[in-house]
């Protein structure tokens, strides 16, 4: 599928103060409950009737497009305690006869997996995510990095990347971290704040935070990421404040700070949360726009939704370069992979088609043990799917929109595609969210801190499901 050449976006660290002083204002009107788009369309529009087939024949599709490089996703869903926030796909326990278990059938997966692809593909990105990957001891991580290096060429100059917990990673893990060719860590902080720690059930020090980082910088790892979250129990704007203030001393090279969503009748352990700490609205808006005044002035770049970066950071550079795309990841590096998720509930996207594999290790054995892949449910994108998600891509990555070059890349009148969704941005252009003309759609510094909702606008299954009709384009010069 060709695409139209994404223009690159300056890496400044300054931030319009205007645009959050409106922000503020504008927000609580406008800004509500929405997708992310790290798929488009997204997860919840996932359907059951995606099975072993149909997963195998995109397998087969990706085979043809070899020597293309690949993204991987590895879940592992190991954790040795809970924490009452956490809306992942954990197991909580202790005993790594589980663990063990797992890592024959993860193997297992890779190579039916690599067999349909024919040869040992070349990998750009790998991820090991959770749960807590670094649960695993030694000996399980050097068997899965073997099923890996055995079935997949992991690039060298590629990022390869592993959540860790601080609390249960020494100086040898992380060193065993480097030798397996780990070169990008992310660490899960939420807030450095004693009382907010105690409420979460997260106790972690800044002490046990900034050895593994200190590590990460004497081993050579490329990248330091960590992970925060706003809205939690007894977070104020000063006491968050204070915890950015810690951050900043370890000066990691990415940032991700996450809202907060307390679903308790989704995620039981969520109701252990007292409802009655939680920062009203107001308040919590005050954080994120708090959060970003104080990142912005010390040389971060705000590179979307809720992701940070120094500016030398491969994340910043991708922006800049227009290579910045969304995956399940959030914000990546390299765009145009295919993506193949492992292991328990792991999402991937290949040849045009989302996978998702069952969500307990019951189901996801039971698979393997009759020689299926364990695919619960996907989707398989539509000529209208491939076009939105591109505009999608765009405006989220970068914050402008080419719309000659969507029209020759996809053979369409944009104009008349999209003319329901012209009138819905023309709305939100007098909220000063973005501008536009016939030739390009331009996000506003304002829009960028709003960019879900400009991208909603062309998300056909949020216009169906309020009752409005969309026509479906069903063919276009490329696919």
């Amino acid at each position: 599928m060709s695409a139209p050449t994404l223009p690159s976006m300056p890496a400044t660290t300054a931030f319009d103060r205007r645009a959050l002083a409106d922000f503020r204002s504008l927000a609580g009107r406008i800004d509500g409950n929405g997708p992310r788009y790290t798929s488009y369309p997204t997860a919840d529009r996932f359907e059951a009737e995606m099975d072993d087939a149909r997963y195998l024949a995109a397998l087969d599709a990706c085979r043809a497009d070899s020597p293309a490089p690949l993204s991987l996703y590895l879940h592992i869903p190991f954790c040795e305690n809970i924490c009452y926030y956490c809306g992942c796909n954990k197991i909580i326990t202790k005993d790594h006869a589980r663990s063990a278990r797992y890592v024959d059938y993860l193997a297992r997966e890779m190579a039916m997996v690599a067999g349909r692809l024919g040869e040992r593909r070349a990998v750009m990105q790998s991820h090991w995510g959770g749960g807590t990957p670094t649960f695993l001891d030694p000996d399980e991580m050097r068997r899965v990095m073997a099923a890996l290096t055995q079935h997949f060429h992991l690039l060298p100059d590629g990022e390869h990347a592993i959540e860790i917990d601080p609390r249960r990673v020494t100086d040898a893990r992380m060193a065993l971290l480097a030798e397996l060719g780990f070169n990008r860590i992310s660490l899960g902080v939420q807030d450095f704040d004693l009382k907010v720690q105690q409420a979460i059930h997260r106790v972690q020090s800044y002490e046990e935070t900034r050895d593994v980082v200190l590590a990460a910088r004497r081993l050579g790892f490329r990248s330091v990421s960590m992970d925060l979250i706003y809205g939690l129990p007894h977070q104020t704007t000063e006491r968050f404040a204070a915890t950015i203030d810690r951050v900043l001393t370890l000066r990691p090279d990415r940032l991700s700070v996450y809202s907060y969503a307390h679903l308790p009748h989704v995620f039981k352990p969520q109701r252990r949360i007292d409802e009655a700490a939680l920062p009203p609205a107001g308040e919590k808006l005050d954080i994120l726009v708090s959060t970003i005044e104080h990142l912005t002035a010390a040389g971060y770049v705000y590179i979307g939704m809720d992701h940070f970066a120094l500016p030398d950071d491969d994340l910043a550079i991708a922006q800049q370069a227009g290579r910045l795309q969304r995956n399940f990841q959030g914000y990546a590096t390299h765009a145009g992979h295919d993506q193949l998720g492992f292991g328990v509930s792991a999402i991937g996207a290949v040849a045009g088609h989302y996978v998702q594999n069952a969500r307990t290790t019951d189901e996801y054995y039971a698979a393997l043990d009759e020689g299926r892949l364990p695919v619960a449910r996907g989707f398989g994108m539509s000529v209208d799917d491939h076009l939105r998600k591109t505009i999608i891509g765009a405006l989220m990555c970068h914050g402008t929109l080419d719309i000659a070059a969507v029209e020759a890349g996809h053979g369409i009148d944009f104009a008349r595609t999209f003319a329901p969704e012209l009138a819905g941005l023309d709305a939100l252009a007098t909220e000063g969210l973005l501008r536009r003309d016939a030739s390009r759609i331009d996000i506003t510094p304002l829009g960028r801190l709003l960019v879900r909702r400009v991208a909603m606008v062309f998300d056909r299954y949020l216009r169906q499901d309020a009752g409005r009709e969309v026509p479906l384009v069903r063919y276009s010069r490329v696919v």
